[in-house]
């Protein structure tokens, strides 16, 4: 293991800036003294409000551009990449969430696909040091095997989503083989922190309580089978990212894939449990769900589990922010986000 750390001198293009992950990265490189252009069309998949909270908190920074723009506008991204001439470039723009690629395939298409279709296009003709995308966990579909390693039989998406991701990889792939792009993607396994997505099942289950509704569990009511996820604190997703942002893979085909999850799944019961305890303790009064128990639904699979050998061989670390700190620190930020005291 040979972990470089980042060359705050470099030019860092990320995309998807005002999502969740890409704010914290952006913020993390800022604050270490390096140029970042921030890209993002500030769509209306959840509350727009979170996107441009996010980006007032980047707006102080001096070295941060930012630009309002759709990656599956090819003009503008070659444009942009023409004119800042990005060293490394971070693809984090998405259309993200299973569900949702049921009932409106068409914008995963769109962004990503096409989307990424112009970045790689970009690179080649612009080449960078390195190419980082996100993947999903979502790829490796209704896989029985736990661990799920980066190694594992993918063929099998369940969702359109999944299979937009596997096809990145792909893309990915062809791209470094034919023009010599060092490229990385990263399979993250369920993101969750504060000011994260509204979409995620524990900020979701958080909004239904103070508006006092029942939360829907989709796990049959069945606790003894109860579905497995591998909860990633945001922080732990940061430090992987920048950790191989400076550490572009060398191979005859510079094309590498990381699991960065969090190698401990946790029921889904025991981390709503989890989520109650954490919201009592940030409003000082007792908290339980009201909950209803349906039929797990089509997408969705029974566990997500991540070995995280190969990232901690490559730069060393190895996530590891435990579900009671993570929600704790999201319970706090939501009860003084909101208001809801």
């Amino acid at each position: 293991m040979s972990y470089k750390p980042l060359d705050s001198s470099k030019t860092f293009l990320i995309t998807g800036s005002a999502g969740f992950i890409g704010y914290y990265l952006s913020k993390k490189l800022l604050d270490q003294g390096c140029r970042v252009i921030g890209v993002d069309n500030v769509n209306d998949y959840y509350d727009v409000n979170l996107k441009y909270a996010r980006l007032e908190q980047l707006e102080p920074y001096e070295r941060l551009t930012f630009i309002k723009g759709d990656i599956s506008d090819k003009a503008m991204i070659s444009q942009l990449f023409e004119e800042y001439k990005p060293h490394v470039v971070v693809n984090l723009a998405a259309q993200a969430g299973v569900r949702y690629s049921i009932e409106n395939p068409d914008v995963y298409i769109q962004s990503n696909i096409i989307g990424f279709y112009n970045i790689l296009e970009a690179c080649r003709h612009n080449p960078v040091e390195h190419l980082v995308y996100a993947s999903s966990s979502s790829v490796y579909g209704a896989n029985k095997k736990v661990p799920f390693e980066e190694s594992d039989f993918v063929d099998t998406p369940v969702s359109l989503y999944a299979s937009t991701k596997k096809s990145n990889e792909l893309m990915a792939y062809t791209y470094s083989h034919l023009y010599n792009i060092p490229a990385t993607g990263l399979r993250f396994f369920t993101v969750y922190g504060p000011m994260g997505r509204p979409d995620m099942a524990y900020f979701g289950f958080t909004d239904k309580y103070f508006a006092g509704e029942s939360i829907k569990i989709f796990n049959n009511g069945d606790f003894e089978n109860d579905l497995y996820r591998d909860f990633t604190y945001i922080d732990d997703i940061v430090v992987g990212i920048e950790r191989l942002m400076g550490n572009p893979p060398e191979d005859a085909v510079p094309h590498k894939v990381f699991n960065i999850g969090n190698n401990n799944p946790e029921k889904l019961m025991a981390f709503i449990e989890t989520l109650e305890k954490a919201l009592t303790n940030a409003l000082g009064r007792e908290v339980l769900f009201e909950k209803v128990f349906e039929p797990i639904k089509p997408g969705d699979v029974p566990a997500t589990y991540a070995s995280t050998d190969l990232l901690q061989e490559a730069v060393g670390f190895k996530p590891q922010t435990p579900i009671e700190v993570g929600l704790q620190k999201f319970a706090d930020w939501y009860v003084e986000y909101y208001k809801v005291k």
